[in-house]
């Protein structure tokens, strides 16, 4: 990724789009210019978007050799069988976004369009070759007077804040359907549950805000969460192959999860993997503990935490991407464990100190997950304000950590792009 030098110029931020079965539907990716005044060329514009398509390949062409064509995730589903998910490209800067339609965008990125813009009849032709390419088409906000039919039919979706009331919004005009809605702003499972109440097919953003500072006593762990907690003890203590394969054997679910996990493209194996003795004899105990980390996040059976979860698998990988110049293993491996772990109490419900108690973890990722210091708790700072697309504290989280932002986007676009792998 460091070789798309265009990553240097911006700072990116993403949050989930989410249906609701509280399924993942799609990435949004916030794009802001580093310096808002600038200049941007087609060419530079082509560039960003040649950088996001190692993440977001251009759908395969269909068996005509036709361009398939683009994928609306939300009326598609989460789950069409062997469709790519697209990503919804949120570009914060007036010059850049004009310099991205002017590139002609491929139909795996999805254009969310302000709303001043799409009101704009100077902007009416581009939006209009736009959608008649197939492209999906998003307004973001509320126009300050009605769009012309032609124009309102270019869009799928309209983006609407959380802190804005639809309702009272009048009728389509005539022979125009109805832009659905996507909720954006929300921030606890209350929003989202609202968002959906009041007529939202999708929306945008984490839930996950809130530490959980008091554990019920009387909520027992879940035998799957159970096993892989042992196996992390078992592993910690060098136990021995059979050992750990015979707790495995407890829940035939985590092994095939696991083994999933193993033989998937983002780890890189030459070889499959076919037992979990297998996998201590290729990886070694530590190497296997990093995976466990994620096998333990992704064990929740709650619909509702399936955004978390989809949260800590990126936080995981990001922060390994971060810890990789670095070129020292140790910190990447305990790097990736800190990120997959700071959504835990949300996941499973207890403290992150009771839980810390039952899980054995590195000095310096217990000290960041607490809260208490140490050097990965500017990282996961960091990761934090990436998935708030706070553009500020993304900036001073770098400079803090001395990263360039071809360094951090770089490491992001990678993370996702493993973590599709993953998925």
């Amino acid at each position: 990724m460091r070789e798309h030098t265009v990553l240097g110029q911006v700072a990116l931020g993403y949050s989930p789009l989410v249906d609701r079965r509280r399924e993942v539907l799609a990435a949004r990716l916030t794009v802001f210019p580093q310096r808002p005044e600038a200049t941007w060329s087609p060419a530079d514009a082509a560039a960003l978007l040649a950088a996001l398509e190692a993440v977001w390949p251009r759908p395969a062409a269909t068996a005509s050799g036709a361009p398939a064509r683009p994928l609306d995730p939300v009326a598609a589903g989460a789950r069409t069988p062997g469709a790519e998910r697209p990503v919804l490209l949120n570009i914060a800067g007036e010059g850049l976004l004009q310099a991205v339609l002017a590139a002609q965008p491929p139909g795996q990125f999805l254009i969310e369009v302000p709303a001043f813009m799409a009101a704009d009849p100077a902007q009416a032709a581009a939006l209009k070759a736009l959608h008649a390419a197939g492209s999906v088409l998003l307004i973001k906000g509320r126009p300050t007077r009605p769009l012309a039919p032609e124009v309102l039919a270019c869009f799928s979706h309209s983006l609407v804040d959380a802190g804005e009331d639809r309702r009272g919004d009048g009728a389509a005009p005539a022979g125009v359907r109805r832009v659905t809605t996507v909720q954006t702003g929300v921030r606890s499972a209350a929003d989202v549950a609202q968002a959906f109440d009041r007529g939202a097919v999708a929306v945008l953003g984490w839930t996950h805000e809130e530490p959980v500072t008091q554990g019920d006593a009387k909520r027992a762990v879940p035998a799957d969460v159970s096993v892989v907690m042992d196996l992390i003890r078992g592993v910690d203590r060098e136990e021995p192959a059979p050992k750990l394969e015979a707790m495995l054997k407890r829940e035939p679910t985590i092994a095939f999860r696991l083994l999933r996990y193993l033989n998937s493209p983002a780890f890189g194996l030459s070889v499959e993997v076919n037992s979990f003795g297998h996998a201590v004899m290729l990886l070694g105990h530590q190497r296997l503990k990093r995976w466990l980390a994620l096998l333990l996040a992704s064990s929740s059976n709650d619909p509702g935490a399936r955004a978390t979860m989809h949260a800590a698998v990126r936080r995981g990988l990001f922060m390994e991407e971060l810890a990789r110049p670095h070129g020292d293993s140790e910190m990447s491996g305990e790097m990736f464990i800190c990120g997959v772990f700071s959504l835990l109490d949300r996941l499973l419900g207890q403290p992150v100190a009771l839980l810390l108690e039952g899980v054995p973890v590195p000095e310096r990722v217990r000290l960041a997950l607490l809260g208490e210091g140490g050097p990965y708790q500017p990282y996961l700072q960091l990761v934090q304000a990436v998935e708030q697309e706070a553009v500020f504290d993304i900036r001073e989280a770098a400079e803090r950590l001395m990263l360039q932002p071809l360094e951090v986007n770089a490491a992001l676009l990678t993370a996702l792009k493993n973590a599709r792998q993953v998925d």
